[in-house]
């Protein structure tokens, strides 16, 4: 029984898919008739259109084809016309060129007939000059090459004279206007640089908080006046002048030395030798420093760059010396000033001019020191010192000792004596005054033993120190006597001089 259902079931699926394999066949057969039908409707739509759209491209082009042909015969025509329109323009220039053309030929047969008829001509004149020469050269007695010569000799003497007149007014205007532009260049650098009247004094003055300070800077029987004077070599003047001690030398680096230490002591309190000696030391090495700063202070006002440090402190020193009366790194420094505005108008070297300027006095720092004049000294120290030749020469040249081989060096030297003239700028009597002094001192420095000596009392009197382990006790007065008589010698003065040899023995030890 079962397997007679198992066998029905099994008919029954095959004939379902016979069935089915059936229904899809007759469904496929049916589709693919109606595809077929529309694959060929669309191909005949496809057709139609293809040549309706050949009918249209054929169309297009038929016309495009006819535009392109009218637009070429246009061309043409224009073209044409232009091909026409030229030929006619040639034609003319040829007719143009052949009627020019014939005029040069008629023109050139012209020039030639007029050239043969020239040459004739200066043929006769030729004939006609060397019958005229003939003719002078008989009547002269003289050939043609003395006749020339002697003419052209007159017109050379003609020719100097003339030149000679020339020159002697070009000369004069010259020099004319030479004169003016000098004195108009000298009148504007005066008025550009403008310093001030500058006359030192042998004095100087410092003020005491009172009057009790005049016994204290004296001292227990004037020890004190005697130690400051001795270690700077000034006169302390204390008089009746109220509040006022009155510090005297011709030396203004001494001066300046006293004045320093005695305010020091005066505002210390403290006086007495050894904190006055003390001072004086503290003083000098506030005035290198200060001697210092004064060259570099120069150096800057005038713009000069890359002086040696040598020449700074040199520069420096000039603060402290005068020259008749005129301080002489002021007067340096207004030479240069004026060298450099000179040198401006001439067109000249400018920083040549203000650095030959302000070195032009150096050799004066130490003139006291070294034999010779100041003019050498300055010159050998530009050397020493790596300064260039125009510099050297510009020092050694401001006073005419040789000959100036550059303008600036003429500038300085202009420069020199402008500074030097102006009213009020130097005394004569000073200068003449502070020589003797100098004398003086240089005359007892020259002695063997003496360690230094200073001229005080304005030049009444010489304090002389001497090396006690080369003069003893019985000799200074044969050495004080000498001096005595070198000084009647060589020297012219007013009254007498006092001449004071100190002969002082120190022994120093430290504890330690």
């Amino acid at each position: 029984m079962p397997y007679i259902e198992i066998l029905v079931g099994i008919i029954g699926i095959g004939a379902g898919i016979y069935i089915g394999i059936l229904v899809r066949k007759n469904i496929a057969e049916k589709k693919i008739g109606s595809a077929e039908l529309e694959a060929k409707r669309i191909m005949e739509n496809s057709v139609k259109e293809a040549e309706t759209k050949k009918k249209e491209i054929l169309l297009e082009a038929r016309d495009e084809s006819h535009k392109l042909r009218n637009e070429l015969e246009r061309e043409t025509k224009e073209r044409r016309a232009e091909l026409q329109r030229t030929e006619k323009r040639l034609f003319k220039k040829e007719e143009i060129l052949d009627s020019k053309s014939l005029s040069i030929e008629r023109k050139e047969d012209s020039l030639q007939r007029k050239i043969k008829d020239l040459e004739l001509k200066q043929a006769r004149l030729a004939a006609l000059h060397d019958r005229q020469n003939e003719e002078l050269q008989r009547i002269s007695g003289l050939t043609s090459e003395e006749a020339k010569a002697m003419l052209i000799e007159n017109i050379k003497r003609q020719a100097e004279k003339e030149a000679a007149l020339m020159v002697k007014e070009i000369e004069r205007d010259a020099k004319e206007n030479a004169d003016r532009k000098a004195r108009e260049i000298i009148t504007y650098a005066v008025q550009k640089c403008s310093a001030d009247h500058v006359a030192e004094t042998t004095v100087s003055v410092v003020d005491l908080p009172n009057d009790e300070m005049k016994g204290r800077i004296i001292g227990r029987e004037g020890r004190n006046i005697r130690a400051l004077e001795t270690l700077t070599g000034i006169d302390l003047i204390i008089d009746d002048t109220p509040e006022a001690v009155v510090i005297s030398g011709f030396d203004p680096m001494r001066r300046e030395v006293a004045r320093i230490a005695l305010e020091k002591l005066i505002s210390d309190g403290r006086i007495h030798p050894a904190r006055i000696e003390e001072m004086v030391e503290k003083a000098k090495k506030e005035i290198d420093q200060k001697i210092k700063e004064d060259g570099e202070q120069a150096a800057f006002d005038t713009g000069i760059h890359g002086l040696r440090p040598e020449l700074i402190k040199l520069l420096g020193r000039l603060r402290f010396r005068t020259s008749y009366g005129q301080n002489v790194l002021k007067h340096s420094i207004e030479v240069a000033h004026l060298a450099g505005i000179m040198a401006a108008e001439l067109g000249a070297d400018i920083k040549l001019a203000k650095r030959a300027g302000l070195l032009h006095d150096i050799g004066k720092a130490i003139d006291h020191e070294v034999e010779g004049p100041h003019v050498v000294i300055g010159e050998d120290l530009a050397r020493k010192y790596k300064e260039n030749k125009a510099i050297c020469n510009a020092i050694g040249a401001h006073h005419g000792d040789v000959e100036p081989q550059t303008v600036e060096a003429v500038l300085v030297q202009a420069a020199d004596a402008i500074s030097a003239a102006r009213p009020g700028a130097r005394r004569e009597t000073l200068e003449t005054y502070i020589k003797r002094l100098e004398k003086l001192e240089e005359i007892s420095n020259s002695f063997d033993g003496v360690e230094k000596s200073f001229a005080i009392q304005a030049g009444r009197e010489i304090r002389i120190m001497v090396k006690p382990e080369v003069v003893n006790d019985n000799s200074i007065i044969l050495v004080a006597k000498d001096i005595v008589k070198r000084i009647e010698d060589e020297l012219e003065y007013p009254g007498q001089i006092k001449v004071n040899v100190i002969r002082e023995t120190r022994a120093t030890e430290y504890a330690k």
